[in-house]
Formats: C-alpha cells, sequence, structure tokens
C-alpha cells in the first residue's frame, strides 16, 4: 500500500473526525477506494472505534438502474436509522465511471435528492468528512495520469492543516464582522451581497478534505446583480459550462448556460430555495494549482470564489437571521485572478487573487 494512504487515513481519523473507543462510524464509499478503506479500518481499530461500510450516496451502476426505473420516492426509513445511530460519517469519492448517471432524466434527480435531504440533514448533524481517494476515472476527467492525479489529491490532503488554519484565519479576521460584500471579475460579473450577522468558517480540513477555503452564508434576499461562473460545472454526470445567473431581491430572476442548460434549469426548479444562494465561499489553496472537474478540490483553488445556490450551512447563518432551506447545494467558481475584486464595507480586500494580507498586494 502507497504509505500515502495511510497517512490520508490518519488525516481524516486524527485531524477530520478525531475517532475515539466506541465511536460507531459509517464510511461510504466505492469499491475503487479499498486501499484507503482498509487503512480507514486499521486505524478505527487502533482506537476502538466500530465502522460499517456502505456503498449507498457514492454508488453508480446500481443507482442509475434505480433512478432509471422510478420516478416518485420516499426517504428510506432503514437508512434514517443507521444515520440516527451513528456517531460518525466518512465519505470517500471515487469513482469507476465519472457519467454512469449522465442519462439519468434531471428531473428524476431533482425528486431523489428531496427524497434524500432528511438523510442529508441528520448527517450533517454528525461528526463527518468528506474526502477523495485519486481513482483512475478521476483522474482521466481531471485529464492527468493515474500517478499524476496521486500525486495532486496526495499533495492537496497530506499538509500541515495548522499552518492553513492560521494563514486563513486574516481572511476570517476579515469577513466575519462584515456587513455587505461585493464581488467583480471583468465585464461579466458585478453581484453584491450583505453577510451581516452571518458567522465566516474557516475550513482547514476539518470536513471537506481537503480544506482551503473561508465561507458564509449571503442573507438569502439581499443578493443584487449578475455572475457569469468561468469555469465548468460537473453535475450528474454532464458539464454545464458558462453558467450566468441574474440576481434580484436575492432570486434567480435570469439564467443560462452554454452546455446543458436543462440540468442547471433543473437544479434551480428543484425548490425555492434553489433559486437562492446558500453559500459565498473564498478559494486560499494553492496547492490546488488546477482545475480537474471535482468541485471538493476546485472550490478551494486560490484565485477563486464560489458561490452555491441551494442549503446554507447552518453554522454559517447567525441566531437571527434566516437560513435559505432546499434539498440542494450547488457550487459553483469565478476565476478572480484578473481584472478582479473583493470588497468588503467598500474596501478591495483581494486584488487579482492577491489578498491584502500577503506580499505583492497593489492598493
Amino acid at each position: 500500500m502507497d504509505p500515502r494512504i495511510r497517512e490520508h487515513a490518519e488525516v481524516v481519523v486524527d485531524h477530520s473526525t478525531d475517532l475515539s473507543a466506541g465511536d460507531d462510524i459509517v464510511i461510504d464509499a466505492h469499491p475503487v477506494a479499498e486501499d484507503l478503506v482498509v487503512a480507514l479500518h486499521e486505524l478505527a481499530a487502533d482506537r476502538g472505534a466500530n465502522p460499517l461500510v456502505v456503498q449507498e450516496r457514492l454508488g453508480e451502476r446500481y443507482q442509475r438502474a434505480f433512478l432509471r426505473n422510478r420516478d416518485d420516492f420516499e426517504t428510506p426509513a432503514h437508512l434514517q436509522a443507521l444515520y440516527e445511530e451513528m456517531d460518525a460519517y466518512i465519505a470517500v469519492r471515487g469513482n469507476a465511471n465519472v457519467t454512469e448517471t449522465s442519462d439519468v432524466d434531471p428531473e428524476t434527480n431533482a425528486a431523489y435528492q428531496q427524497a434524500q435531504q432528511p438523510l442529508l440533514n441528520e448527517r450533517l448533524s454528525k461528526t463527518w468528512c468528506l474526502t477523495q481517494f485519486p481513482a483512475a476515472a478521476n483522474a482521466q476527467l481531471a485529464g492527468m495520469s493515474t500517478e499524476g492525479y496521486e500525486d495532486f489529491v496526495w499533495d492537496a490532503v497530506n499538509k500541515d492543516w495548522d499552518a492553513v488554519r492560521n494563514h486563513q484565519a486574516q481572511m476570517v479576521e476579515v469577513l466575519d464582522p462584515a456587513e455587505e460584500v461585493r464581488i467583480v471579475s471583468g465585464d461579466t460579473t458585478e453581484v453584491t451581497m450583505s453577510v451581516a450577522g452571518n458567522p465566516t468558517l474557516n475550513d482547514y480540513g476539518e470536513k471537506n478534505l481537503p480544506g482551503g477555503e473561508v465561507f458564509t452564508a449571503p442573507v438569502p434576499d439581499s443578493v443584487e446583480g449578475e455572475v457569469l461562473f468561468d469555469k465548468p460545472l460537473y453535475h450528474q454526470g454532464r458539464e454545464v459550462t458558462d453558467v450566468f445567473l441574474r440576481f434580484e431581491g436575492g432570486e434567480v430572476v435570469d439564467h443560462s448556460a452554454g452546455k446543458n442548460e436543462a440540468v442547471l434549469t433543473q437544479v434551480l426548479n428543484t425548490d425555492s430555495g434553489a433559486q437562492r444562494l446558500g453559500e459565498l465561499g473564498i478559494g486560499m489553496n494553492r496547492d490546488i494549482d488546477r482545475f480537474s472537474y471535482n468541485m471538493l478540490f476546485d472550490e478551494k483553488m486560490g484565485d477563486t470564489v464560489h458561490m452555491a445556490v441551494g442549503r446554507a450551512y447552518g453554522g454559517t447563518v447567525g441566531e437571527h437571521n434566516e437560513r435559505n432551506e432546499s434539498a440542494v447545494h450547488v457550487d459553483m467558481i469565478v476565476d478572480m485572478s484578473e481584472d478582479s475584486v473583493i470588497e468588503v464595507d467598500g474596501e478591495v480586500v483581494q486584488r487579482d487573487g492577491t489578498f491584502r494580507f500577503e506580499d505583492g498586494f497593489e492598493e
């Protein structure tokens, strides 16, 4: 076994989930990630935790078979009971075929996600970690060799997360007390939003692994302006390019996409919350230096911001603020490396990808 797999498992167990004796953990992983699952079991045994492997959330062929032969769904009570009993949930991404569900109707996917929302809520209420195993199919999607993708994944995952936390804390200090954020990129993106009263979280690999972002939630009805997401979105086994959203009063009032617009339309039609923003995130992990069609990595890239339509994470919503609720949470990315600024309460805090607290920032 590659020693980096053991190191990856140690980060998951000791840093991201902090497993201890007696913890009942569910590991959701495709068989291509078996080596990491084995390492997680070794460490679980060392710490006295109790692992159970499922292939529910990250399945491919059998999930496609189910979705193509049914169009009405209910929340499975037996799976809900499992999640209620567990102490921690570890999801390991890794595919044999990244386009396996590409021929499932978008409306079917939306109905399925709505039925799955109580399961998602239960998982998010527990200790959880989402990570990636460098499978060959994911390497192919990223346009890399398998060996090159392994290096890419483990360089991003196996790092000094305390140092990451300290670096990103500087941006948290800027954004946490803020009232308004304005984002401009070229002549295609200019959007403002209130974040007043909503906490900013520092993602340093505790839940999403790799980490490398700071994020908060917009006040739902405050978003105004236009955004062109110039990095592709890979959703439901389909590539969606050049996503354009126009917001008025916090809601999407116009949208388009250069490719697979129907997928975007169905996401926005999932429920009323899918037409509003649930997250604003700022990528700060410069070890993720290329786009890989994997949002777990791509949203953390330095010189980017991302916004998600749909559900807001509970920890990013202040006690007296409205939380945007939805069955979906779909992130999309804007490149901020050129002709771009982030303004917080009227002050430029990032220009062309460089933060005010970094060397090279130009007033």
